[in-house]
């Protein structure tokens, strides 16, 4: 039986833009009142009238994720506006390509303190405060299908992801007797500023490959997403794929290695032949 969702509260790292705004709207149509977390202000108020827009509650909450005591703040928030909060969706994350041997230290710890360990410290605290109050709920974490494959210049991306799909999945068996359900994000190319942050973020480092993530047809828009993740909260999943086809081929690439090395090999071929 499908869960309902009407009078629910999320809360979203991540949601001025892309995945993180469009879930938002989602969940508003679903029923549900949101926290919404982000850096720019601006984008955030715009995605919380949208939410008032559609008769549900917004809370905004301005900041870095790996702002010390970010993922209290966030409950917080929830619990001043609310008494409660029932999703969390710690979705915030960037990428960058480069080539491992040359990245440098810092980028590949601060990667990991956006996309694992902010991520990880959110939903453990929610998971205490769950626990703590007897209360079922809802952990997400928007991971990526480079959790399973990889392509070239993306090690420090994927590896985050990669990490991100493993702590769901322990700590999905950790808190099933608590009721509390966790679930991994797992979404393809997506039309959201992740391109524009990546080139910007590998330019600064002195990177000059092909910033492309996929042919235009395989390309999904945020609220394709969206979608996946309500449908996911009113019956829920140890996984989220937005793509049958991407989530079998990386299986196939699991099972076969130099599948893999071939499909990166076949990609490369045809950046090289593009102007």
């Amino acid at each position: 039986m499908a869960r309902t969702l009407s009078d629910k509260v999320i809360i979203i790292t991540g949601a001025s833009s892309g995945i993180g705004a469009a879930t938002a709207l989602a969940c508003a149509d679903a029923g549900m009142h949101v926290v919404l977390n982000g850096r720019d202000t601006a984008r955030l108020d715009h995605v919380a009238a949208q939410v008032r827009a559609r008769g549900r509650l917004a809370e905004t909450v301005v900041g870095d994720v790996t702002e010390a005591g970010m993922s209290a703040r966030l409950l917080d928030a929830a619990f001043a506006c609310h008494g409660r909060f029932d999703v969390v969706f710690a979705n915030a994350g960037y990428g960058l390509k480069q080539p491992t041997h040359e990245l440098p230290e810092a980028d590949l710890r601060h990667i990991f303190d956006v996309n694992f360990f902010a991520a990880t410290d959110l939903l453990c605290e929610a998971a205490r405060r769950l626990i703590a109050e007897r209360r079922g709920g809802h952990l997400l974490m928007c991971s990526s299908c480079l959790a399973v494959f990889t392509m070239p210049g993306f090690a420090a991306y994927s590896a985050s992801k990669a990490a991100q799909h493993h702590v769901c999945r322990s700590m999905r068996m950790d808190l099933r007797t608590f009721g509390i359900e966790v679930s991994s994000v797992h979404p393809i190319g997506t039309d959201t500023g992740f391109v524009e942050v990546a080139t910007v973020a590998s330019k600064r480092l002195g990177g000059n490959l092909p910033m492309h993530v996929g042919p235009r047809w395989m390309m999904q828009r945020p609220e394709t997403v969206a979608r996946a993740v309500v449908r996911c909260l009113r019956r829920p999943n140890p996984e989220v794929w937005t793509s049958f086809s991407v989530r079998l081929a990386a299986g196939l690439m699991r099972v076969c290695p130099r599948l893999m090395d071939l499909v990166a090999r076949l990609g490369q071929a045809r950046q090289s032949r593009q102007p």
